[in-house]
């Protein structure tokens, strides 16, 4: 998998609501009304990184905030895997 370049990573991020980078990786924070729709929706995330074998860093604070953050640790930086399952993330948001 190759690294996507920070111009053409700013590209797709531009099209995808509250995405940034971070260091080498895309992060995303997310809100919901408490603590439970928080691990559901973390439960969700899970479910797919699993069937996509890509798994993100997940942060739980404040009770009901969930921060994803994407990046291929074999490649050193975000790819369009990343790309992919934050799209599906999206979904379930």
């Amino acid at each position: 998998m190759e690294i996507i370049p920070i111009k053409e990573l700013e590209n797709y991020l531009s099209e995808m609501k509250n995405w940034f980078i971070e260091g080498n990786s895309i992060t995303k924070n997310f809100v919901f009304p408490n603590f439970k729709e928080a691990i559901n929706f973390v439960n969700k995330v899970a479910n797919l990184a699993e069937e996509k074998n890509h798994h993100p860093d997940i942060k739980i604070f404040n009770y009901r905030n969930v921060t994803i953050n994407l990046s291929t640790h074999s490649a050193g930086g975000v790819t369009h895997k990343d790309l992919e399952l934050a799209r599906l993330i999206e979904q379930f948001y």
